[in-house]
């Protein structure tokens, strides 16, 4: 039986610390936005503000199974949310969402990114991290799995397309059932987005039409693996192995993971990129960025990363990368880092922890600063921040090279205390 798609199951998303990654200079940052419910995508509007997504706490409504078939239930509410922050002060301006998470508000799908397009119109991804077969059958009708596209004004929105329900009714890749689009990006008329559960990329028109696979991506076949120590408790999801399969198996010499696609960018050759998570064992130096070409054919642009969340190229063509942390998940410390790829391939850490902890996306501001949602597994502390000074001149000697570069131009369980509802 393969292995589940456990990794991002709700996305609670869950190594810069290779010698080979360093910079020259370090960059600081500044919290713009504070408080926030599991924060995920963000996206500056036509306006100049920027937008950021909230997959909230659930509810206490209908529940769904995790992914594991273990554990405690997802709830479903409508704790989601689109919060502006403008001039330094935040306001929600979408709210009433679909949100599913555990009881104590962690493990939340809902609200994952947002962009905006040529015209500004705003489309809202909306995960889901679990089967789609119990979707429909234990919620009713939800936006879970869905994008949306969103009138702030009147506080509504129209459903553009059901991600969810393709990957039940089509599951390209072959496995285990199961649906958690967490990134996207606009390409034209067309909504591009990850499905890190059903492990592929979908494209469909912005008016709803012509949903499709674009590409499935490959499970890894890890040798000699390390896992947890037996009998260590859990503090990620993914570490709950299938029903009836074992994953801690100490004389393992392989073990196939899931790919876990978690983000997606265009880069300036026309192509798609997209970042990887890994699945459990979470191996560190593991994660690659795939090039998915116009043939939709994907190929290996860049590896040895630790469990990316997002990507995002600058006008000048450097690519940004994101990492939930450094370390494999299952050993606590969830220290991320921000890396920049050069056009010639040659890498900076921009910053890696020092208050950077499992970071889930990213974007680039028009003057030239990184923007992050930070402890995006953390309802009630989730942050975005502001990275400055970001270019510093890397180090000539960096690890774990670009590939073939010239064709250029969740989450942790904080069940310690009791959330409160969403203001």
């Amino acid at each position: 039986m393969k292995q589940k798609q456990l990794t991002i199951t709700f996305l609670t998303f869950c190594v810069a610390a290779f010698s080979g990654m360093k910079a020259a200079s370090a960059a600081s940052f500044s919290v713009i936005a504070d408080g926030l419910y599991n924060a995920g995508g963000l996206s500056f509007g036509p306006d100049g503000n920027l937008y950021v997504t909230e997959a909230g706490i659930g509810g206490s409504g209908g529940c769904v199974p995790p992914a594991s078939g273990q554990g405690d239930s997802l709830c479903y509410g409508t704790s989601g949310a689109v919060t502006k922050i403008e001039n330094g002060k935040t306001e929600r301006i979408l709210t009433g969402l679909s949100s599913i998470a555990l009881p104590d508000g962690t493990g939340a799908g809902g609200p994952r990114d947002i962009q905006f397009d040529a015209t500004g119109k705003p489309y809202v991804l909306i995960g889901y991290g679990a089967n789609p077969a119990f979707r429909d059958r234990n919620l009713g009708y939800t936006d879970l799995g869905k994008i949306i596209a969103p009138d702030f004004k009147t506080n509504s929105w129209t459903s553009v397309a059901d991600l969810a329900n393709y990957e039940l009714a089509n599951n390209p890749d072959g496995g285990d059932v199961g649906s958690n689009p967490l990134g996207f990006v606009i390409d034209g008329n067309k909504l591009v987005a990850a499905d890190a559960g059903a492990n592929d990329l979908l494209g469909v028109n912005t008016g709803g039409s012509n949903l499709q696979a674009i590409t499935t991506f490959p499970e890894d076949i890890l040798t000699n693996p390390v896992f947890p120590p037996s009998g260590s408790p859990s503090n990620e999801p993914a570490q709950v192995p299938s029903q009836g399969e074992e994953v801690r198996s100490p004389t393992a010499l392989q073990f196939a993971t899931q790919p876990v696609p978690s983000g997606v960018a265009k880069g300036p050759d026309g192509a798609y990129y997209i970042s990887q998570f890994t699945g459990f064992p979470f191996p560190e130096g593991g994660a690659k960025i795939y090039r998915v070409g116009a043939d939709g054919k994907s190929s290996v642009f860049a590896d040895g990363f630790t469990q990316l969340t997002d990507l995002q190229f600058d006008p000048v063509g450097n690519l940004y990368a994101l990492q939930y942390a450094n370390q494999s998940a299952w050993k606590g410390d969830f220290d991320g880092s921000v890396i920049k790829i050069a056009p010639d391939g040659t890498r900076t850490t921009l910053l890696s922890g020092n208050g950077l902890e499992s970071p889930s996306a990213l974007t680039i501001g028009a003057d030239g600063a990184v923007y992050v949602t930070n402890r995006g597994d953390r309802p009630g502390q989730g942050q975005v921040l502001r990275i400055e000074n970001t270019k510093s001149i890397p180090e000539p000697d960096s690890a774990f090279g670009v590939l073939a570069i010239a064709a250029l131009g969740i989450g942790w369980l904080h069940k310690k205390r009791e959330l409160p509802n969403l203001p």
